[in-house]
């Protein structure tokens, strides 16, 4: 209540109408598995802990997903080549229409279970004086990180002037001798004092440096500058020619991918803002998709010239960088990740749990969780993704049938599960392998994937393009060949019953989904539509509605809450996602004091009831069709 404690006029804000419900997003989702670089949480026994910066990143396109986690190339597990499902997941979900996409990468580290282990980080020493010592270091695990790295100086152009004698000035600037322009404390100059005579030139580029040519800008409070060198100043003659050094590291990463990043302008100095600890750091880099980072842990900064002598070792250490590794086979504890640690902010969820945080996901896939050669694995990896949905409420899980399997494996494997909140799709799909160019006269190589990328990017496109109501299904897949196994009518006839989701091939209208189903008992919930449609409804309300917790609990507060779910609700029936011809067949909602006993209210809980009716696909068209005579009447 305001208080008004002297005469005036007071203006006030107030609203006369209910809150509006916002609906969350429903076609953003979230992958968990092995990819060939990308953020991670790791910490080889203390001694590397890696970026702190190793929660799921957002992907909007399959170009930004290659520069954060890798490409397709293959993973080598334990000496071998296994295809990278996930980035092959990822690519048929934007090439079907999905839109955002969050990875949570896993990994398999190599050695015993408790540290130190070998998470496979590359890493190349560079000795400074033979000494103290700096380390480049690949910031993610990964074969990936083997990257090349070169350091070439830069030189300006000549810089030195002098301040004219200007009898007024108080400082009498002109006594200072050879100053340089834009230059700071701690800029690295080349002084080239006697300059080189007539026809000759300064160096320039990459250009090797004479021996004590190089000095350190030292600038006094007053402005002076002084150039010092091994502890001391340096002279410099007034026909000295001063350029200001610095140096480009330059990343080459395989050969495969032909990335090449430039990182130009960096200085040795901490103290300047282009320092090349700063812009390549292990948290937080100016490109935060950089592949490496500078250790300067081991460098001896005791003495004055120790940027001088970086910027030597640097230029001097080029190389690969070695070590990185792919790892072993993750298991599915891997997937399933770990919640993040309540009492030590720096360790994060991972796996699973790690996408868990992120509010927005609505579905999820496991893409590497059927592509064990053991069918125990798969199960236990797909359910630990069924798990996960289950767990969070708001997502579905998209699952994948192991590769190969019969109408009986498929079906032995499906009746393992009872989830309202996931659905299998079968078979695998087979792809040109993008990796590969054609040969002339020779098969184009093909590769089997599982379905869950594409059919993810489906479940988005049909949400964007409809809405979360639509059954995701008589959708037509896209980039593939074919499918793994023909799955005719009479083979859906005993797959559909089952909550199996078939994909198909039908001759004049292409590869389709041709499935609805999740993987439940339950007939209320046996459709992916209405699940998807609940879940939509129930996170939007629970979202929206957060404004109410506290609020007295009366009937003002009741009104208020029915007001505002009946006009998201009739939005929705509007939309076609409820039944009905008009909006009270389509839905109700109470809140009053018959939802509501007084314990209820004592105990501070304010109860509302809501009933929709769901629109469900009309999975089986039927027509009945018989002879008329022409002299006949319908009634």
């Amino acid at each position: 209540m305001p208080e008004y404690l002297s005469p005036g006029v007071y203006v006030e804000e107030v609203s006369f109408r209910s809150k509006s419900i916002e609906g969350v997003p429903t076609s953003t989702t979230g992958m968990v598995g092995m990819t060939r670089f990308g953020p991670l949480q790791y910490d080889d026994g203390g001694v590397r802990p890696g970026p702190a910066t190793s929660t799921p990143r957002l992907i909007t396109s399959f170009t930004e997903f290659e520069r954060v986690y890798g490409g397709l190339e293959p993973l080598l597990i334990d000496g071998n080549e296994q295809p990278c499902y996930t980035a092959h997941a990822a690519r048929a979900f934007f090439m079907n229409g999905g839109q955002r996409l969050y990875v949570s990468r896993v990994f398999g580290p190599r050695g015993p279970a408790d540290p130190p282990v070998d998470f496979g980080v590359a890493s190349m020493l560079v000795t400074i004086n033979g000494a103290s010592a700096a380390t480049w270091r690949a910031r993610w695990p990964g074969d990936y990180g083997n990257a090349w790295v070169g350091v070439q100086a830069t030189r300006t152009g000549n810089v030195a002037f002098t301040y004219p004698n200007d009898p007024a000035d108080p400082l009498a600037k002109h006594t200072w001798g050879v100053q340089a322009k834009s230059v700071r404390n701690g800029t690295i100059v080349e002084i080239v004092d006697p300059p080189p005579a007539p026809p000759g030139k300064p160096p320039k580029g990459n250009d090797d440096f004479a021996p004590n040519t190089l000095a350190i800008v030292s600038i006094a409070p007053t402005g002076q500058q002084t150039f010092r060198r091994a502890g001391g100043s340096v002279a410099v003659g007034p026909d000295a020619i001063l350029q200001i050094v610095e140096f480009q590291v330059t990343v080459r990463v395989d050969d495969a991918s032909q990335r090449v990043d430039v990182y130009d302008k960096l200085s040795a100095d901490p103290r300047l803002s282009r320092n090349v600890g700063r812009v390549l750091q292990r948290d937080d880099p100016a490109d935060e998709n950089a592949v490496i980072w500078l250790d300067l842990a081991g460098q001896d900064t005791s003495y004055e010239d120790a940027p001088i002598d970086l910027l030597l070792a640097l230029r001097a250490n080029g190389g690969y960088l070695t070590g990185g590794h792919d790892g072993t086979l993750v298991s599915d504890s891997d997937i399933r990740g770990m919640e993040a640690d309540p009492d030590n902010a720096t360790v994060k969820a991972t796996g699973l749990e790690a996408l868990g945080e992120v509010d927005d996901i609505a579905i999820v896939a496991a893409p590497d969780a059927a592509t064990y050669d053991d069918p125990a694995l798969c199960l236990a990896a797909s359910q630990a993704l069924v798990d996960h949905a289950e767990k969070f409420r708001y997502r579905i899980a998209v699952v994948d049938g192991p590769q190969e399997s019969s109408i009986s494996e498929i079906r032995a494997y499906r009746g393992q599960f009872d989830s309202t909140r996931a659905a299998l799709y079968h078979p695998w799909i087979e792809i040109f392998d993008p990796l590969q160019r054609p040969a002339q006269g020779v098969p184009p190589p093909r590769i089997l994937l599982p379905p869950s990328g594409f059919v993810t990017g489906i479940y988005a496109r049909s949400d964007i393009q409809r809405g979360v109501y639509k059954a995701p299904a008589n959708e037509v897949v896209r980039g593939l060949t074919r499918f793994e196994l023909n799955i005719n009518k009479g083979r859906q006839d005993v797959l559909n019953p089952e909550g199996i989701n078939a994909l198909r091939f039908f001759p004049g209208r292409g590869s389709r989904v041709w499935g609805a189903r999740t993987m439940t008992s339950d007939p209320e919930w046996i459709y992916v539509n209405v699940r998807r449609l609940f879940i939509f409804l129930e996170h939007s309300i629970d979202k929206s509605t957060q404004w109410a917790v506290f609020e007295p609990n009366n009937e003002r507060l009741w009104a208020n809450i029915r007001f505002t779910i009946e006009d998201f609700l009739l939005l929705q029936w509007k939309n076609g996602a409820l039944m009905g011809t008009k909006p009270e067949e389509a839905y109700f909602v109470r809140c009053d004091r018959t939802t509501m006993t007084q314990n209820d209210l004592d105990y501070g809980r304010l109860i509302c009831l809501i009933g929709v009716a769901p629109t469900k696909p009309a999975e089986f068209v039927i027509f009945r069709i018989g002879q008329w005579t022409a002299d006949s009447k319908m009634s």
